[in-house]
Protein backbone atom coordinates (compact mmCIF):
# COMPACT_ATOMS: atom_id res chain seq x y z
CA UNK A 1 0.00 0.00 0.00
CA UNK A 2 1.22 3.52 -0.80
CA UNK A 3 2.05 5.61 2.24
CA UNK A 4 -0.98 7.70 3.24
CA UNK A 5 -1.54 10.56 5.65
CA UNK A 6 -5.13 10.46 6.94
CA UNK A 7 -7.58 12.75 8.72
CA UNK A 8 -10.52 11.11 10.51
CA UNK A 9 -13.78 13.11 10.66
CA UNK A 10 -16.63 11.74 12.79
CA UNK A 11 -18.69 13.32 15.56
CA UNK A 12 -18.86 10.07 17.56
CA UNK A 13 -15.84 9.24 19.72
CA UNK A 14 -16.35 5.43 19.50
CA UNK A 15 -16.38 5.66 15.69
CA UNK A 16 -13.13 7.67 15.65
CA UNK A 17 -11.56 5.22 18.09
CA UNK A 18 -12.65 2.29 15.90
CA UNK A 19 -11.02 3.79 12.81
CA UNK A 20 -7.88 4.70 14.73
CA UNK A 21 -7.57 1.10 15.98
CA UNK A 22 -8.12 -0.36 12.50
CA UNK A 23 -5.65 2.01 10.88
CA UNK A 24 -3.12 1.39 13.65
CA UNK A 25 -2.75 -2.20 12.47
CA UNK A 26 -1.77 -1.09 8.95
CA UNK A 27 1.67 -0.18 7.69
CA UNK A 28 2.42 3.05 5.81
CA UNK A 29 -0.48 4.91 7.49
CA UNK A 30 -0.17 8.11 9.50
CA UNK A 31 -3.19 9.67 11.23
CA UNK A 32 -2.53 13.40 11.11
CA UNK A 33 -5.59 14.70 12.96
CA UNK A 34 -9.18 13.99 14.02
CA UNK A 35 -12.22 16.22 13.51
CA UNK A 36 -15.62 16.14 15.22
CA UNK A 37 -17.57 17.92 12.46
CA UNK A 38 -17.24 18.99 8.84
CA UNK A 39 -16.14 22.56 9.62
CA UNK A 40 -13.31 21.29 11.78
CA UNK A 41 -12.38 18.77 9.07
CA UNK A 42 -12.00 21.54 6.48
CA UNK A 43 -9.94 23.70 8.83
CA UNK A 44 -7.66 20.77 9.76
CA UNK A 45 -7.30 19.78 6.10
CA UNK A 46 -6.10 23.30 5.27
CA UNK A 47 -3.62 23.09 8.15
CA UNK A 48 -2.31 19.54 7.65
CA UNK A 49 -2.95 18.79 3.92
CA UNK A 50 -3.71 15.07 4.40
CA UNK A 51 -3.73 12.66 1.46
CA UNK A 52 -7.09 11.23 2.52
CA UNK A 53 -10.06 12.05 4.75
CA UNK A 54 -12.31 9.35 6.16
CA UNK A 55 -15.47 11.44 6.40
CA UNK A 56 -18.68 10.69 8.25
CA UNK A 57 -21.83 11.99 6.52
CA UNK A 58 -24.08 13.02 9.39
CA UNK A 59 -22.22 15.47 11.65
CA UNK A 60 -23.34 18.60 13.54
CA UNK A 61 -22.44 22.17 12.50
CA UNK A 62 -21.46 21.00 8.99
CA UNK A 63 -22.16 17.59 7.44
CA UNK A 64 -19.72 15.51 5.42
CA UNK A 65 -21.22 16.35 2.02
CA UNK A 66 -20.95 20.10 2.56
CA UNK A 67 -17.42 19.67 3.91
CA UNK A 68 -16.54 17.74 0.75
CA UNK A 69 -17.78 20.64 -1.38
CA UNK A 70 -15.55 23.08 0.48
CA UNK A 71 -12.58 20.70 0.30
CA UNK A 72 -12.91 20.57 -3.49
CA UNK A 73 -11.96 24.25 -3.52
CA UNK A 74 -8.50 23.63 -2.06
CA UNK A 75 -5.49 23.88 -4.44
CA UNK A 76 -4.87 20.13 -3.92
CA UNK A 77 -8.10 18.55 -2.63
CA UNK A 78 -7.62 15.51 -0.39
CA UNK A 79 -9.03 12.19 -1.48
CA UNK A 80 -12.24 11.21 0.31
CA UNK A 81 -13.84 8.02 1.55
CA UNK A 82 -17.25 8.53 3.19
CA UNK A 83 -18.20 6.50 6.24
CA UNK A 84 -21.91 6.07 6.73
CA UNK A 85 -24.76 4.17 8.33
CA UNK A 86 -27.09 5.32 5.53
CA UNK A 87 -29.99 3.32 4.17
CA UNK A 88 -30.05 1.45 0.87
CA UNK A 89 -31.37 4.44 -1.10
CA UNK A 90 -28.43 6.62 -0.12
CA UNK A 91 -25.90 3.82 -0.63
CA UNK A 92 -27.21 3.42 -4.18
CA UNK A 93 -26.40 7.10 -4.81
CA UNK A 94 -22.80 6.43 -3.80
CA UNK A 95 -22.55 3.33 -5.97
CA UNK A 96 -24.15 4.90 -9.06
CA UNK A 97 -21.64 7.74 -8.94
CA UNK A 98 -18.61 5.55 -8.17
CA UNK A 99 -18.00 7.26 -4.84
CA UNK A 100 -16.00 5.34 -2.26
CA UNK A 101 -17.82 4.67 0.99
CA UNK A 102 -17.53 2.42 4.02
CA UNK A 103 -20.70 1.14 5.62
CA UNK A 104 -20.70 1.16 9.43
CA UNK A 105 -19.73 -0.86 11.37
CA UNK A 106 -16.47 -0.71 9.40
CA UNK A 107 -14.55 -3.95 9.00
CA UNK A 108 -10.79 -4.31 8.60
CA UNK A 109 -10.91 -6.12 5.23
CA UNK A 110 -13.28 -3.56 3.70
CA UNK A 111 -11.17 -0.66 4.97
CA UNK A 112 -8.01 -2.18 3.49
CA UNK A 113 -9.73 -2.66 0.13
CA UNK A 114 -10.97 0.93 0.10
CA UNK A 115 -7.55 2.33 1.00
CA UNK A 116 -5.97 0.22 -1.72
CA UNK A 117 -8.03 1.91 -4.43
CA UNK A 118 -8.18 5.45 -3.04
CA UNK A 119 -8.74 8.01 -5.79
CA UNK A 120 -9.61 11.66 -6.07
CA UNK A 121 -13.29 12.48 -6.41
CA UNK A 122 -14.47 14.60 -9.32
CA UNK A 123 -16.50 17.75 -8.56
CA UNK A 124 -19.43 16.21 -10.46
CA UNK A 125 -19.41 13.25 -8.06
CA UNK A 126 -19.67 15.53 -5.04
CA UNK A 127 -22.41 17.49 -6.83
CA UNK A 128 -24.38 14.27 -7.29
CA UNK A 129 -24.74 13.91 -3.51
CA UNK A 130 -26.53 17.27 -3.05
CA UNK A 131 -29.99 15.61 -2.89
CA UNK A 132 -28.81 13.89 0.31
CA UNK A 133 -27.63 17.16 1.84
CA UNK A 134 -29.54 19.76 3.86
CA UNK A 135 -28.98 23.44 3.08
CA UNK A 136 -25.36 24.65 3.10
CA UNK A 137 -24.39 26.27 6.39
CA UNK A 138 -21.14 27.99 5.31
CA UNK A 139 -19.58 29.76 2.35
CA UNK A 140 -15.99 28.92 1.42
CA UNK A 141 -14.05 32.10 0.63
CA UNK A 142 -10.71 31.93 -1.20
CA UNK A 143 -8.31 34.58 0.01
CA UNK A 144 -4.52 34.77 -0.36
CA UNK A 145 -4.11 31.04 -0.87
CA UNK A 146 -6.34 30.00 2.03
CA UNK A 147 -9.96 28.99 2.51
CA UNK A 148 -12.11 30.90 5.01
CA UNK A 149 -15.42 29.38 6.13
CA UNK A 150 -18.07 32.06 6.67
CA UNK A 151 -21.28 30.94 8.45
CA UNK A 152 -24.36 31.85 6.42
CA UNK A 153 -25.96 33.02 9.65
CA UNK A 154 -23.34 35.83 9.73
CA UNK A 155 -24.09 37.10 6.21
CA UNK A 156 -26.00 40.41 6.23
CA UNK A 157 -26.28 40.79 2.47
CA UNK A 158 -24.98 39.71 -0.94
CA UNK A 159 -24.39 42.52 -3.44
CA UNK A 160 -23.44 42.02 -7.10
CA UNK A 161 -20.63 44.26 -8.31
CA UNK A 162 -19.24 43.69 -11.81
CA UNK A 163 -18.03 40.05 -12.03
CA UNK A 164 -18.05 39.37 -8.27
CA UNK A 165 -20.53 39.29 -5.42
CA UNK A 166 -19.69 41.07 -2.16
CA UNK A 167 -20.54 39.12 0.99
CA UNK A 168 -21.09 41.48 3.95
CA UNK A 169 -20.82 40.41 7.56
CA UNK A 170 -20.72 42.64 10.64
CA UNK A 171 -16.93 42.33 10.70
CA UNK A 172 -15.89 42.73 7.05
CA UNK A 173 -16.56 42.09 3.35
CA UNK A 174 -15.56 39.11 1.19
CA UNK A 175 -15.72 38.49 -2.55
CA UNK A 176 -17.15 35.34 -4.15
CA UNK A 177 -17.84 34.28 -7.73
CA UNK A 178 -21.32 32.81 -7.16
CA UNK A 179 -24.11 34.65 -8.97
CA UNK A 180 -27.00 36.29 -7.12
CA UNK A 181 -29.34 33.99 -9.02
CA UNK A 182 -27.53 30.91 -7.69
CA UNK A 183 -27.52 32.29 -4.15
CA UNK A 184 -31.21 33.15 -4.31
CA UNK A 185 -32.08 29.66 -5.55
CA UNK A 186 -30.12 28.03 -2.75
CA UNK A 187 -30.88 30.36 0.17
CA UNK A 188 -34.02 32.16 -0.98
CA UNK A 189 -36.01 31.21 2.12
CA UNK A 190 -33.63 33.30 4.22
CA UNK A 191 -33.08 36.25 1.85
CA UNK A 192 -35.03 39.13 0.37
CA UNK A 193 -34.15 40.79 -2.94
CA UNK A 194 -34.06 44.53 -2.25
CA UNK A 195 -33.19 45.37 -5.85
CA UNK A 196 -31.71 43.56 -8.82
CA UNK A 197 -28.17 43.70 -7.40
CA UNK A 198 -28.73 42.91 -3.73
CA UNK A 199 -30.07 40.11 -1.51
CA UNK A 200 -30.48 40.85 2.21
CA UNK A 201 -30.81 38.34 5.06
CA UNK A 202 -34.27 38.70 6.61
CA UNK A 203 -33.07 38.49 10.21
CA UNK A 204 -30.67 41.43 9.68
CA UNK A 205 -33.39 43.85 8.55
CA UNK A 206 -34.14 46.26 11.41
CA UNK A 207 -36.74 48.24 9.47
CA UNK A 208 -37.33 50.61 6.55
CA UNK A 209 -37.04 54.36 6.24
CA UNK A 210 -37.84 56.91 3.55
CA UNK A 211 -34.89 59.19 2.81
CA UNK A 212 -34.10 62.05 0.47
CA UNK A 213 -31.46 60.97 -2.06
CA UNK A 214 -29.37 63.58 -3.91
CA UNK A 215 -28.06 62.47 -7.32
CA UNK A 216 -24.91 63.65 -9.10
CA UNK A 217 -26.94 66.17 -11.10
CA UNK A 218 -28.20 67.72 -7.82
CA UNK A 219 -31.69 66.33 -8.39
CA UNK A 220 -33.33 64.82 -5.30
CA UNK A 221 -35.93 62.13 -4.79
CA UNK A 222 -37.55 60.20 -1.95
CA UNK A 223 -36.40 56.60 -1.70
CA UNK A 224 -37.06 53.74 0.68
CA UNK A 225 -34.00 52.09 2.24
CA UNK A 226 -33.58 49.05 4.47
CA UNK A 227 -31.97 49.71 7.86
CA UNK A 228 -29.62 46.86 8.76
CA UNK A 229 -28.52 45.45 12.11
CA UNK A 230 -24.79 45.48 12.82
CA UNK A 231 -23.63 47.78 9.99
CA UNK A 232 -24.04 51.52 9.35
CA UNK A 233 -24.87 51.32 5.64
CA UNK A 234 -28.38 51.03 4.26
CA UNK A 235 -29.70 49.20 1.18
CA UNK A 236 -31.92 50.94 -1.34
CA UNK A 237 -35.27 49.29 -2.05
CA UNK A 238 -36.29 49.40 -5.70
CA UNK A 239 -39.80 50.51 -6.63
CA UNK A 240 -40.58 47.00 -7.82
CA UNK A 241 -39.70 45.58 -4.40
CA UNK A 242 -41.41 48.19 -2.20
CA UNK A 243 -44.27 45.79 -1.52
CA UNK A 244 -41.82 43.98 0.80
CA UNK A 245 -41.92 46.90 3.21
CA UNK A 246 -45.43 45.94 4.29
CA UNK A 247 -44.49 42.28 4.85
CA UNK A 248 -41.59 42.71 7.29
Amino acid sequence: MTKLTILIADDETPARNRLRDLLGDMAEITIMAEAQNGKEAVELAVQHTPDLILMDIRMPLMDGIEAAQHLQQLPVPPKLIFTTAYDAYAIKAFELNAIDYLLKPIRQERLETALGKVRALLPAQIESLKPLQPIRTHLSIHERGRVILVPLSDVIYFRAEQKYVTVRTAQREFLIEDSLTQLELEFGDHLLRMHRNCLVAKHFIAGFEKRTITHDDAQTEQQWVAILKGVPETIAVSRRQQHLIKTI
